[in-house]
């Protein structure tokens, strides 16, 4: 099972240095999980809200790339229903190459309001939207003809990636019924278990549901983004993933906003810590946790590190530690 990194580039207004400080801290993440042997970075794509403060991954995870060498870096995900999917393809096939090859990408459909709204795109097109904007982006990293929309002629990408036919892509999956859907294209799958199960056990039988409906033969993985602390101070952390959670909540994060309401002590941060969503403790208590998740059929932990304003040199000491007790 590998281990990897997931920033979801939360932001707060006490933070010193303001957003130049907080996008720096994404790159010194970067540079320390290369040097602890994780095997990706995921960056998220958020619009409009200090939740997520990265519009645009692709240019973030550019400059982690300058920093680093052969740490995977990937978006999860770029939400496919707010963009023209041609320049969605330009701008990742372009990462690909300045990156050798090394891009990662995740797509999704999106999933809070404001965002739809900032965007002016119904929530009620978005499948549709998604649907038609991953075959363009597939079909244009392949080299085919695409056509954009209101154009009366197709179009070609004048830079491919690198990685041939396209960079390995995941599907982020909320809603349980869309396991399959997923796991029938053959591709990976990211799930966001704080926000949508009870625990590991409905992990498990989703995990199964997307192993059982894959085509025979496919390599198609799971991913698991994932709360991880491994350090001194437990009770900063605590303090933390509740401050990240209430801002999920202002956020109207859908997902979480619902598991919220209707079942309060499993989505607290309490709850969470019980049921093994999100891992809090030593190094070696928290490898030891982990080993539950190989257990279920993971292939990718994503550990969120960076959450809640937890200072950059406690963020960087806890991926260190782990990193160096998980790969003993």
């Amino acid at each position: 099972m590998k281990l990897s990194a997931f920033t979801i580039v939360d932001d707060y207004a006490d933070r010193p240095g303001g957003p130049t400080a907080r996008l720096a801290d994404v790159v010194a993440l970067a540079e320390a999980a290369e040097s602890s042997r994780l095997s990706t970075l995921w960056i998220a794509e958020h619009h409009f809200q200090p939740s997520g403060i990265c519009p645009a991954p692709a240019v973030l995870l550019a400059a982690c790339g300058a920093r680093t060498r052969a740490l995977r870096l990937g978006v999860l995900v770029s939400v496919l229903p707010f963009h023209r999917p041609v320049e969605v393809a330009e701008q990742y096939a372009l990462l690909d190459q300045i990156v050798g090859g090394r891009l990662n990408v995740g797509v999704g459909s999106g999933y809070i309001p404001s965002e739809f709204e900032g965007f002016g795109v119904d929530p009620a097109t978005k499948r549709e939207r998604f649907d038609d904007a991953l075959q363009t982006l597939l079909a244009a990293w392949e080299g085919r003809d695409v056509r954009v929309a209101g154009a009366r002629t197709s179009v070609r990408l004048n830079v491919l990636p690198l990685q041939r036919p396209h960079p390995p892509i995941s599907i982020a999956v909320q809603r349980r019924e869309a396991i399959p859907f997923v796991a029938r294209r053959g591709v990976s799958v990211a799930l966001i278990p704080y926000a949508t199960v009870s625990g590991l056990p409905e992990l498990a039988e989703e995990i199964r549901e997307f192993r059982s409906a894959l085509p025979p033969g496919s390599p198609a993985g799971v991913t698991v983004g994932l709360h991880l602390y491994a350090g001194e101070h437990p009770e900063r952390a605590r303090a933390a993933l509740d401050r990240f959670l209430e801002s999920r909540l202002k956020t109207q994060s859908t997902f979480y906003q619902a598991k919220s309401a209707n079942h309060p002590a499993e989505a607290s941060r309490n709850g969470l810590e019980e049921s093994d969503l999100a891992l809090i403790g030593s190094p070696r208590d928290v490898v030891q946790r982990l080993e539950r998740f190989r257990g279920i059929g993971v292939d990718e932990v994503a550990g969120i590190f960076d959450f809640g304003g937890l200072p950059r040199e406690e963020v960087i000491a806890s991926v260190r530690s782990l990193g160096a007790e998980y790969s003993r």
